[in-house]
Formats: structure tokens, C-alpha cells, sequence
């Protein structure tokens, strides 16, 4: 059967040519969709495989290991075009206590690894995620009953922190926007030893912390739960989160907690009067012991975990500077 146009063959064809032109306006200038996939499954296991591997073993505090592990985070701050803001570059050296050591030596050098993406905005919001681990169970806080020579991978705890951090400094250099926000990606060291990384920066910072918008930590992202969902901490840290929280559309079941105290790195930024959010999926059998491996880590829930960060950031940025509530 023909095409028969009531334009006209002339008007027809035109319309005809337009047609393609609407369409990619439509896609170009279609708003955000639950469904639009940000994060990279792919490029999120390759962070975790690397980070967590036997190779790594453990990423244990002032190991060599976990100096690659700091090389490979300055690689992908470089690749984003963060600009080094350490004091060293893009190092923050400090020296670390090792505490329930079984080593003689308790005293080792560490580094936070910090990269910034300067909007030339007068505020910034920080993303952090700590990147060592507990090495051969020597050092930290094992529940293995015999810890000692068994490599702790960290798998989920905590290279899927990490792997959300480079994803979203990746996303947010990379998305052809000037954003009305800075952003300070931060790869905390000694997260296991006492928070002793982000104490460090908190008491140390390299951007004045009056001009930070809110802290977003991510530690523990890896074995989400669809019957449990993932939990969401600080929620209470500041009046504008029910308000950002409201519009977000997404297949992650999650649920929200007040509290912005807790035993990771957002911990110290909420005792300075910060308002915080605390991404964690939750404990398991494998929590600080050495099955925590890269074959369980749920990389497609990750993935989609990320994606609901970077609309609930995109709705923060909607907003002016964050006012920090109290919440105990």
C-alpha cells in the first residue's frame, strides 16, 4: 500500500526530514528517567577487582598494597581531570595508629587521596569512601577466629565504596555540565584503624569547611538486599533532605535513618556541624572476614544504587548551602 500524505508530496517530505531532527530533541532534552542507567556496571567490577583482589592482599594500612591501591585512585582522579587537592598533589599523608596490631610496628604512614572538581562555585559538596581494609588480619578488627595470614579482601568493605566514589567523580567531570556545586572526591585511609583518615582531614582540611554544602559516605554499598533494601544515614542532619528525598524514582528499595553519628568516615564530619548522608547495604557473614571477595558483590544493584546518588545530589544542588540539624 502507498504512503499518502494530505500535505502533499513537497510538504510531506519535509515533515519527513523534521521528524528525525524532533526526535533527537526529545531524547536530548528528555528529563531524568529511573530507568537512565549513569553508572557502569562493567567499569564497577573492574574498580572492585582490582582493588579487592588476592594481589591487593587486604589493603591493610601502611601496606604496599595499599600504596597501589592509593596510585590507582590518583590514576582515575587524573583520567577525570580532578585537580590535586592533597597536600601533597593529591595526597594527604598522615601517620596512622594500628591498633589490636600483632606486628611490633604500630606506627604507619598513610594517605588520604583527594581530587577536586572545581565549577567556580562558591560551595562544595564532598564524596568519601575509605580504601583500606584489614590486610592479613593482623591489623584492625577481624571475626575471623583465627585471622592471622588469611588475606581480607574487602570487597564490599570497602572497594565498593570506592568503585561508587570513582564512578560519581567520573559521572560528575564527565556529564557536560557545569554543576552550581564543587565537588571534593576523598579515598579515606585508616577507616579501620578509627576513623583516623577523615579525623585527620576534619582537623586538617584542605578547603575551608564553612563552604561545604554536605558530606556523602559510602561504605559498605556492595550485598544489597532486596528484601531489606539499603540504608540511607543522616537523614535527620538537615531540614532539606525530606524535600530532596521526595522526587527521586528509582527500583532500589531504601529506607531512611536520622542519626548522623555512626562508625564510618561521615561520622566526624556530622560532629563538625555537617549535614551528612550514610550509604550501607547492610552486614553479612562475610563482614570483616576473608570471604568478603568480588564474586558475591551485587555489580548490577550497585549500579543502580549509584544512579539513585546522583539524583539525590542533583536534587541537593537545587538547593541553597544545606542548614545542619542536630539529630541526638
Amino acid at each position: 500500500m502507498e504512503n499518502i500524505s494530505i500535505f502533499g508530496p513537497a510538504i510531506f517530505q519535509i515533515v519527513m526530514h523534521i521528524k528525525p531532527f524532533v526526535a533527537f530533541l526529545l531524547i536530548v532534552f528528555a528529563p531524568y528517567r529511573a530507568d537512565a542507567q549513569y553508572a557502569d556496571e562493567t567499569r564497577i567490577s573492574k574498580h572492585i577487582h582490582r582493588l579487592a583482589s588476592d594481589k591487593m592482599k587486604g589493603r591493610g594500612t601502611g601496606s604496599r598494597e595499599l600504596e597501589k591501591a592509593a596510585r590507582y585512585i590518583e590514576k582515575q582522579f587524573r583520567k577525570y581531570n580532578l585537580r590535586p587537592s592533597g597536600t601533597e598533589r593529591y595526597r594527604q599523608p598522615f601517620t596512622a595508629t594500628v591498633r589490636r596490631v600483632v606486628v611490633a610496628d604500630s606506627m604507619r604512614r598513610a594517605s588520604n587521596v583527594i581530587g577536586f572538581l572545581d565549577n567556580g562555585a562558591p560551595h562544595t559538596i564532598v564524596i568519601g569512601a575509605h580504601y583500606d581494609h584489614l590486610g592479613m588480619g593482623r591489623q584492625g578488627g577481624s571475626l575471623d577466629p583465627s585471622p592471622e595470614g588469611k588475606i581480607h579482601n574487602g570487597a564490599d568493605d570497602n572497594a565498593s565504596g570506592v568503585a561508587g566514589l570513582l564512578e560519581l567523580a567520573r559521572h560528575f567531570s564527565q556529564n557536560h555540565h557545569i554543576e552550581p556545586y564543587n565537588f571534593l572526591f576523598i579515598a579515606f585511609s585508616a577507616e579501620e584503624l578509627g576513623l583516623q583518615g577523615s579525623r585527620y582531614f576534619i582537623e586538617n582540611p584542605t578547603i575551608p569547611l564553612d563552604q561545604l554544602h554536605f558530606m556523602l559516605n559510602m561504605d559498605m554499598i556492595g550485598r544489597y538486599d532486596p528484601d531489606r533494601g539499603i540504608g540511607i544515614g543522616g537523614y535527620g542532619t538537615s531540614s532539606s533532605w525530606p524535600e530532596i528525598f521526595r522526587t527521586v524514582d528509582t527500583s532500589i528499595k531504601f529506607f531512611t535513618d536520622a542519626a548522623g553519628k555512626g562508625g564510618s568516615d561521615h561520622h566526624v564530619f556530622y560532629m563538625k556541624g555537617i549535614p551528612v548522608l550514610f550509604f550501607h547495604t547492610g552486614g553479612h557473614p562475610d563482614y570483616h572476614a576473608p570471604g568478603d571477595d568480588p564474586a558475591k558483590i551485587n555489580y548490577s544493584a550497585l549500579a543502580d544504587i549509584i544512579d539513585l546518588e546522583i539524583q539525590l545530589i542533583k536534587n541537593a544542588m537545587k538547593q541553597d548551602k544545606l542548614q545542619f540539624s542536630a539529630t541526638d
